[in-house]
């Protein structure tokens, strides 16, 4: 039994976003809520029609229904939701756009921007104007190479207010990732900033924009966000519009009503294993997915204060700026969280009064290993949610928490992904809080826990599965005309029913347990273990930084088998002695099993990842390995890679 660290007041329960729903909800429904979640999950996934209907009723989206909530409920690849509807997304975000501050940014060297609902209205209607004078309409995409501003969400609600497609990466991607992403999707406009700072060094985008023009003929407008200089030099970028004066364009009169499927985003796989994949989410999907999360199980409200940190690059972006739509403001960090050291986030915190602290697992860890303890240095009491996600959130995190940072505050680990622009498994505000377990299985999800032949499971690791539609599930990949692609990454493993990649454990209280991705599993004498275990164990010692661990397969008495390989970052002034591997694998086989320990563990000087902040296993697994890896443009920082290349502890048995 895990330990528990939080548990709800009652009075909190009864005032909650999420009974006042539950209480909202006809008799006929036969909920019988009394505090009860998994009756309201039950619901939710047994009755999608009542449970999506009315919530569109009970938080007043705008739009039309239409006749029908959910066509072809039994299948997956077929089922569609409200597919007569209409609506527009920005409209949903703009509403009583008055002088409550709408977006909070705020730079790593110290600037801070704020806008208000009316201000934001009012520059996301001058710049639909420029678009349409543009020629730009429903269908054409906008792509905008950016750091993390309010130009950022402006841009992207301009977009969605004529019916525009929006898509985004963040400034510190080069020229090949972006080459990657957008040329698959062909632009008409290229949105960009001719720069962007990090770690207090500036960083010059003027060279990758004047190439992407030159790269991607569909791009035929360039609407430019100066960041480092007022006037920058653009010459070599042709048809370029200033941002400021786009916005002295006639404003648009209206939003656009479109289908509830129309698209509103495309996104990007992380392309490790190939080219990046386009996924397409529909505008009002997204919508009433992202508005259940923040109301139901962030208990998010009108006026509150909402942080993730995040790039543009990253799906998180998409689901803070939602936050708009409970009319809640938004905080923006551009920026090294790190800059000038540690306390930069916590006092932001502090200052904005934020309610709802979003981050990543790496971020909160590495707090932690800074010795900075925030509940002791800045004042807090605002703080009501903290929101984890990127990766698994070890128990270590889950105390630091609770004893550094907020000892009242409910701690919700998240889990799901770009491919649903949303979660699976995420928090709830009625629900205790134990260490290193996800709160709940999300409302209208019907998730669950699968062995290989399609059994459900419960306290026993398997697949992480959803088997009946979600509003937010991809309305295609852009470029896959026929579905194949689309139905070959998520409907193959278990014919029709969505195989995530997540390697999880359903709790007997309905929690669950990430235990790493489940191509990145371990097969050590055939059985498959998690990743995740390891590293709670691993990085618990303040010795290491950060930890990766792969499968290397290798000849054993003549068969192939698996031996665990962990690789670690040490702490500066730290060495990797032959006194802490055996400690190490000691506490490996104390907190989790003897097919943990890992039989190698070598030191190295950093550790490959995503442009989001994951680590990459599986790159790492191909190069110690032999093969090559398919796309490096997919990695931040693909030189670290070099480290694990031709070790010669690796070839030994």
């Amino acid at each position: 039994m895990p330990d528990l660290l939080w548990t709800p007041q009652p009075d909190a329960i009864g005032q909650s976003e999420i009974a006042r729903f539950a209480g909202s909800l006809p008799s006929a429904t036969g909920v019988d809520w009394q505090n009860d979640y998994t009756k309201l999950w039950r619901f939710s996934v047994d009755q999608p029609e009542e449970f999506w209907s009315h919530f569109w009723d009970w938080h007043g989206i705008l739009g039309s229904k239409g006749e029908i909530v959910l066509r072809d409920p039994d299948q997956m690849t077929g089922g569609q939701f409200f597919p007569d509807g209409m609506l527009n997304y920005a409209e949903n975000m703009l509403i009583r756009a008055d002088e409550r501050p709408a977006v909070i940014a705020h730079r790593e060297e110290g600037g801070r921007q704020v806008l208000s609902r009316a201000e934001l209205k009012e520059k996301v209607l001058a710049l639909a104007g420029w678009m349409k004078g543009e020629g730009i309409g429903p269908g054409d995409r906008v792509a905008a190479y950016t750091p993390n501003t309010p130009e950022a969400i402006i841009t992207m609600l301009a977009a969605a207010s004529i019916g525009a497609i929006f898509s985004s990466c963040s400034s510190d991607f080069g020229l090949g990732g972006v080459r990657d992403r957008f040329g698959q999707i062909e632009p008409v406009l290229l949105m960009a900033a001719e720069g962007y700072r990090y770690n207090g060094k500036e960083i010059d985008r003027r060279d990758i924009i004047a190439s992407l023009t030159r790269e991607i003929p569909s791009i035929r407008s360039v609407l430019i966000v100066p960041f480092l200089d007022d006037a920058p030099d653009l010459s070599a970028v042709p048809n370029v519009t200033m941002f400021d004066d786009a916005l002295t364009a006639t404003p648009a009169d209206r939003f656009e009503p479109m289908p509830f499927n129309h698209p509103l985003y495309i996104m990007y796989s992380s392309g490790t294993t190939g080219a990046p994949k386009c996924i397409t989410h529909g505008a009002g999907g997204t919508l009433i997915q992202h508005l259940k999360e923040h109301r139901l199980h962030c208990n998010t409200r009108a006026g509150d204060v909402v942080f993730y940190f995040t790039t543009c690059g990253w799906m998180m972006w998409n689901w803070l700026v939602s936050a708009l739509a409970v009319e809640a403001a938004v905080v923006l960090y551009e920026g090294n969280p790190f800059y000038p050291g540690p306390e930069r986030l916590w006092q932001m915190a502090a200052a904005e009064k934020i309610n709802l602290f979003g981050t990543s697992a790496k971020y909160i860890d590495a707090t932690r290993k800074s010795g900075y303890l925030p509940a002791q240095e800045v004042n807090l009491d605002e703080l009501r949610v903290i929101c984890s996600t990127g990766s698994p959130l070890t128990t270590d995190g889950f105390d630091f928490v609770y004893a550094s940072i907020q000892p009242n505050v409910q701690l919700a680990s998240i889990s799901g992904g770009t491919d649903l622009i949303s979660c699976f498994v995420l928090g709830c505000p009625v629900l205790p809080v134990y260490a290193g377990e996800i709160q709940a299985r999300g409302l209208g999800m019907a998730v669950d826990v699968w062995d290989g032949d399609g059994k459900p499971l419960i306290g026993e690791q398997g697949e992480l599965v959803c088997t009946k539609p979600f509003p937010s599930m991809p309305i295609g990949f852009w470029g896959d005309a026929d579905g194949s692609k689309y139905r070959g990454a998520y409907f193959e493993h278990f014919p029709g029913i969505w195989r995530h990649g997540d390697w999880a454990t359903l709790t007997e209280r309905g929690g669950i347990i990430i235990h790493g991705r489940s191509d990145a599993t371990l097969n050590p004498g055939g059985v498959r273990i998690g990743t995740a275990e390891i590293y709670r164990q691993v990085e618990a010692f303040d010795e290491i930084l950060e930890a990766l661990v792969i499968g290397q397969t290798i000849e054993q008495d003549g068969a192939q088998d698996v031996r665990v390989v962990l690789f670690v970052r040490m702490a500066e002034g730290a060495v990797l002695t032959d006194e802490l591997t055996a400690r190490i694998r000691a506490a490996v086989r104390q907190g989790a099993t003897p097919r943990h320990v890992p039989s190698c563990i070598l030191e190295v000087a950093d550790i490959p990842r995503t442009r989001s902040g994951k680590i990459t296993e599986l790159a790492v697994r191909d190069v110690v390995e032999g093969r090559p890896v398919k796309n490096t443009e997919a990695l931040s920082n693909p030189e670290a890679l070099e480290y694990f290349r031709n070790r010669p502890e690796l070839n030994q048995p």
